[in-house]
């Protein structure tokens, strides 16, 4: 679907870096540049206990990322870690849902087209557990009309994402998300 370059594009610029495809031709090959600022840290200090002092809210989820395209799951689930996130990744409905029960995210990122059952359907199998209920919902998808949009919203869906996924949206999405 064409989404490698832009996905390693969307890594590297939420890294600060930059990235160019060069080739001299057809048949010639192609040369990828990849450039990333090294990474500057001020020497740290070991922690202080004192008394009174106020405990650091948790801002990590648990994310459960479904995708039946392996690199784009694996992807997401590296730069939702990145973030603290506890992520889980599942590729097709059936084990999808399975995992859900176990792992109990907080948020689920979910692709439509799936193979057996569709991200739709999965939806609703989440919507209508007790458990997951009240799961903050992605889609996340290639479809991206408006009968798409209508489409998403009716299987119970928070939110509508078309791929490729911009990287600071989506770790917005999830960051913001308050457990109930």
């Amino acid at each position: 679907m064409g989404l490698g370059l832009t996905l390693v594009r969307s890594l590297v610029e939420l890294h600060g870096g930059s990235v160019e495809a060069r080739s001299a031709g057809h048949g010639l090959g192609s040369r990828f540049v990849v450039r990333l600022p090294l990474l500057h840290l001020p020497p740290t200090k070991p922690p202080v206990d004192e008394p009174g002092a106020s405990v650091q809210a948790d801002h990590s989820r648990r994310v459960l990322v479904i995708d039946d395209n392996v690199d784009n799951a694996e992807s997401l689930a590296v730069i939702l870690g990145l973030d603290g996130h506890e992520v889980r990744v599942a590729y097709a409905g059936e084990g999808a849902l399975e995992m859900a029960a176990q792992f109990l995210p907080d948020v689920v990122v979910l692709d439509i087209g799936l193979p057996g059952m569709s991200g739709y359907e999965v939806a609703r199998h989440l919507r209508g557990r007790r458990e997951s209920a009240q799961v903050l919902l992605i889609a996340l998808t290639g479809y991206g009309g408006p009968e798409d949009a209508v489409r998403v919203k009716a299987a119970g869906f928070d939110h509508h994402l078309v791929k490729p996924a911009v990287p600071a949206q989506l770790k917005a999405l999830v960051a913001q998300h308050v457990r109930p």
